[in-house]
């Protein structure tokens, strides 16, 4: 169970995504410096203690319409190895000290929590509060077996792909808001979704993809 330190950060998790967001492909602002603000997401927890996992959700003001992004982050109290392209920037915590702070999809603690809540093995816990299930997030999978281990990421325009034997978890790195329930489609190749919510600059409670599952047709 991750413990949630109120405390203060140096520089703050939203001045490094400042400098960060506009080098993604998938990142949607303006051709001004971002202007964040933090508008909600979860939290998942690593089973040994040691990795600090945040999907965050932020809008960004630097556009013609404001724009939500989805990023998972994991925190760390030393390097991860071999994930040196994947550094977001460090920080100085007030408790902890020098934390790491990674793009999380490349992150081997974070893949393996995601397909845990995927599965149903793990639960999202609130982003700010803690030991607190976050009942707003909601978790469908319909897919035969357990999800696969070794995951390759890519980013595009499209998000971050983290792909294996033929099964993709998609993230929605620029998040949209659905009217409805998401709904799963085997035919299609959707076999699962992770959504959740978010406060738009208006105040407003908006809900939409953060994760969809497919699964590839095998080759004839």
């Amino acid at each position: 169970m991750a413990v949630i330190h109120h405390t203060v950060l140096k520089p703050t998790k939203l001045e490094l995504l400042t400098s960060w967001l506009p080098t993604r492909p998938w990142y949607r602002g303006g051709a001004d410096r971002p202007r964040l603000t933090k508008a909600g997401g979860f939290r998942l927890d690593d089973p040994a203690g040691e990795v600090g996992i945040e999907f965050m959700v932020v809008t960004d003001a630097s556009g013609p319409e404001p724009d939500a992004h989805l990023v998972p982050l994991t925190y760390r109290g030393a390097p991860l190895e071999g994930a040196e392209h994947a550094l977001v920037g460090t920080m100085e915590h007030g408790v902890l000290g020098r934390r790491w702070a990674y793009d999380g999809c490349h992150d081997p603690v974070l893949q393996a929590q995601l397909t845990a809540l995927v599965e149903g093995r793990a639960q999202a816990q609130a982003q700010s509060v803690s030991d607190t299930p976050d009942r707003d997030v909601l978790v469908s999978y319909t897919g035969a077996g357990p999800l696969p281990t070794g995951l390759t990421v890519s980013d595009d325009r499209e998000g971050t792909a983290l792909t294996a034997e033929g099964v993709t978890l998609l993230l929605h790195r620029a998040l949209r808001p659905a009217p409805e329930s998401p709904v799963t489609s085997p035919e299609g190749g959707v076999t699962g979704h992770v959504s959740g919510v978010w406060r738009t600059p208006d105040g407003a409670l908006a809900r939409g993809v953060f994760v969809s599952v497919r699964h590839s047709a095998p080759d004839a």
